[in-house]
């Protein structure tokens, strides 16, 4: 394990001031888990503990948004080639719920409306009256819009906010007793950026999840690295959504001038963080404050990398951050077979 905390340790203080990395095998063995550095370096120093809760930023995307459309596609609610349209007003431009998942939309990968809008329905409005900038279906354009609307689509049809939604049919059901929107022990939530004049402490990193109440499709899920590994072997196993529906998720790829995805997975690729030694199969996800989630089937390993890296700034680090979680993953599916 040497080689593995020489490059956890080689972004300490520089990159971000402390991580919680997690290594276990689809059957739901830890084969290894530490914590490493400080949970917090502001306004005071706090050591880091194995259990800290990390904001997850896009993780959220597959943990929330994903798994949520999973399930009601096991109760036959919806289909993934229903028109957006079917269920969010003024959403007239031929997208697909596949299009959204796959980010193929072709909707702009972001939105400033944060920036002179601060209530959740002005900007939801904002979104849904955004263009494709492209044909649905033509490129595949990374975008956060694209898991707001499915957020919003998920209210559409179960009749229930976001948070009480994933509460209900994910958190609850998967045993995710640590993962939360909002989480309200913030003592043991690792701080990120400052915004409005404060230390971020269990409220989103992400501008539009912040400004939108701190719950939202793209950002603002919070978790730690026990619960992430308990949530991928519970997919795996497919005691909660069928495993059917799963294996569609991480099976149904897309490909586009020289990209893959799944269905709201991102797939192995060598310049992915995931590195050059995964399997073809492997899916995974990043976040923007510096986590990531990556499984490997045919090596039967996942491995959960959890950092606050924007607690110590937000842009400079972030080449930096793909570099060392390019190294660890190479490290680890070398090691792990």
């Amino acid at each position: 394990m040497i080689k593995i905390d020489e490059v956890v340790n080689e972004g300490l203080n520089k990159v971000y001031p402390g991580a919680v990395l997690l290594i276990g095998n689809l059957d739901g063995e830890i084969l290894y888990k530490k914590a490493y550095g400080f949970r917090a370096l502001k306004p005071l120093r706090e050591k880091n503990e194995e259990d800290t809760i990390y904001d997850l930023a896009s993780l959220t995307k597959v943990v929330a948004t994903t798994t949520s459309i999973m399930v009601l596609l096991s109760r036959k609610e919806i289909s993934l080639w229903d028109d957006v349209s079917d269920y969010i007003e003024n959403f007239e431009n031929g997208i697909k719920i596949f299009h959204l998942l796959t980010h193929t939309s072709c909707l702009p990968p972001y939105s400033d409306v944060w920036k002179y809008s601060k209530s959740r329905e002005s900007i939801l409005k904002s979104i849904f009256e955004e263009k494709p900038v492209c044909k649905p279906g033509s490129k595949i354009i990374y975008s956060c819009l694209n898991f707001i609307v499915l957020m919003a689509l998920v209210e559409r049809v179960s009749g229930e906010s976001f948070k009480d939604f994933c509460e209900e049919n994910i958190f609850k059901p998967f045993k995710l007793n640590s993962t939360s929107f909002l989480p309200g022990n913030r003592e043991i939530v690792a701080p990120t950026t400052e915004r409005d004049g404060k230390i971020l402490r269990g409220e989103p990193d992400d501008e539009l999840a912040y400004y939108m109440g701190g719950v939202s499709g793209n950002a603002g899920l919070f978790s730690n690295a026990q619960d992430l590994f308990k949530f991928i072997v519970t997919l795996w196993k497919g005691e909660v959504i069928p495993r059917i529906i799963f294996e569609r998720f991480i099976k149904t790829e897309v490909r586009v001038e020289g990209d893959r995805r799944f269905l709201g997975w991102n797939a192995a690729l060598p310049e992915k963080s995931c590195g050059d030694k995964a399997s073809p199969r492997t899916f995974g996800h990043d976040g923007f404050t510096g986590t990531s989630l990556w499984t490997d089937p045919g090596k039967g390993i996942v491995v959960v990398f959890l950092t606050n890296r924007t607690h110590i700034e937000r842009r400079k680090t972030i080449e930096d951050m793909k570099r060392i979680r390019i190294r660890l993953h190479n490290v680890i599916f070398s090691s792990f077979f």
